[in-house]
């Protein structure tokens, strides 16, 4: 179905894929846009985005991720998305407790980036205590048995900043936005049976009214499912844990321009925000789900408290042991602002930019971030519009709706190579007692 750039349009989620489409059709004269969600404000707290900072790391194992990440990276050069582009470096280690498969994967990535005609002349190697120091004096922990490199092209991005921005310039285009738990929350899909299956003809609020669109994109994250329940065996709401520490404005100034510092067995961690001193770790791990025995489905939890205030006591561990070898000085602070961030996770950790099938290509799926996705936000929104512009779909494998496997009981991930550890049913999780000075 050939869409026009005067129909309607609706994108269902204000995130990073959500926003960078609106962005990109709008820019590309798309003239009939309306966002819809469910939280009051953008950055939404639904939004796996909606944190101090994300990774931007270049370097994949699949030369066609590293290569699209360097276009993201000078999309994040431009002046619309520069002001929350940091480029501190990325320190990349395993500590000398890292299981092989840790090391294995430390290794292909630093193998990639040595070989790559970009990356390779910011690649430094790390093989003592010493070489970690050159690059981060900060670091003052006992670094035990750590070797790795130093990429000096990677760094991080202010995420919620970014949304905020994003926003406001997709506003600034003509773009509307319907948001809050009444008018922004979408209850349904609206469909029309036709000879070959169904088609969108709008969506459907949740104070019952309707909104016509030729055209819905769902990029709803980890609740996609909720919409289109088909996504869920290709797709399930998937966690990582996040914690801070609040630091002085003393000890803030003392860590600015420290590289994005991240052992692959324990974790890593962000140069400090300087508005709010909040230093962000994030744990290593196979990640939680939240699956309904009923359905097999996995969607995050009803209530967003519910994923509020708490770290998995082995999270805690981790990042404690973090604190230890490179921080000591950190190792028993509190941990504030701790949560479960869910985002849409594949079992390739490839994205998903196709449309429906048997809908007429009335909708348009855009999902699977897989925890790796907020890099590109510059760059997202414009696949929605080459999928739009071609005559033939999603010319992209990796991005095609996939036939959905049975389910196996498996670990769900487990043989995407850079991930370690077993994920964990929510109702599992065994909290962290409170840690106070």
């Amino acid at each position: 179905m050939a869409i026009s750039k005067q129909d309607p349009i609706i994108i269902v989620g204000a995130g990073a894929f959500g926003l960078s489409t609106a962005l990109h059709l709008s820019q590309n004269g798309y003239s009939n846009i309306t966002v819809f969600e469910q939280d009051d404000e953008v950055p939404s707290i639904y939004s796996a985005a909606n944190d101090l900072n994300k990774i931007i790391r270049a370097e994949y194992e699949d030369p066609f991720y590293t290569d699209l990440t360097i276009e993201a990276t000078e999309a994040w050069k431009t002046p619309l998305f520069q002001p929350y582009y940091h480029r501190v470096g990325f320190l990349h280690c395993c500590s000398e407790k890292a299981e092989p498969k840790a090391v294995d994967t430390l290794n292909r990535f630093r193998a990639s980036a040595e070989a790559h005609p970009t990356l390779a002349k910011h690649v430094v190697p790390l093989n003592s205590r010493e070489d970690i120091q050159d690059a981060s004096w900060q670091l003052t922990g006992t670094l035990n048995g750590w070797k790795g490199y130093f990429n000096r092209y990677d760094g991080y991005m202010h995420s919620a900043d970014a949304l905020r921005g994003i926003h406001k310039a997709t506003q600034a285009q003509g773009v509307k936005f319907f948001l809050g738990k009444i008018s922004g929350a979408v209850e349904a899909i609206v469909y029309d049976q036709t000879p070959n299956g169904q088609k969108s003809r709008g969506i459907k609020t949740k104070d019952g009214k309707f909104h016509a669109a030729s055209l819905v994109v769902v990029a709803a994250g980890a609740a996609a499912a909720k919409l289109v329940p088909e996504v869920g065996q290709n797709v399930v709401a998937k966690s990582w844990s996040v914690a801070h520490v609040h630091l002085t404005d003393e000890e803030t100034s003392a860590l600015r321009g420290i590289p994005v510092v991240y052992a692959r067995d324990l974790g890593f961690f962000f140069e400090p925000d300087p508005k709010t001193n909040l230093l962000k770790l994030c744990p290593m791990g196979g990640g939680f789900v939240n699956t309904n025995k009923d359905t097999g489905i996995s969607l995050p939890p009803e209530s967003k408290a519910a994923s509020l205030d708490f770290l998995p006591e082995e999270d805690e561990a981790k990042l404690r042991e973090l604190l230890r070898q490179t921080l000591p000085s950190l190792a028993d602070r509190p941990f504030v602002r701790r949560s479960l961030c869910w985002f849409a996770d594949t079992s390739d950790s490839d994205f998903i930019v196709d449309y429906l099938p048997n809908t007429s290509d009335s909708v348009v799926v855009f999902s699977g971030d897989s925890g790796h996705g907020f890099k590109m936000f510059p760059i997202v929104g414009k696949w929605i519009v080459d999928l739009l512009a071609s005559s033939t779909g999603q010319n992209n494998a990796r991005w095609r709706w996939k036939t959905p496997k049975p389910k196996s009981g498996g670990d769900w991930g487990g043989d995407v190579s850079w991930r370690i550890g077993n994920t964990t049913e929510y109702r599992d999780i065994k909290r962290a007692r409170e840690h106070k000075l």
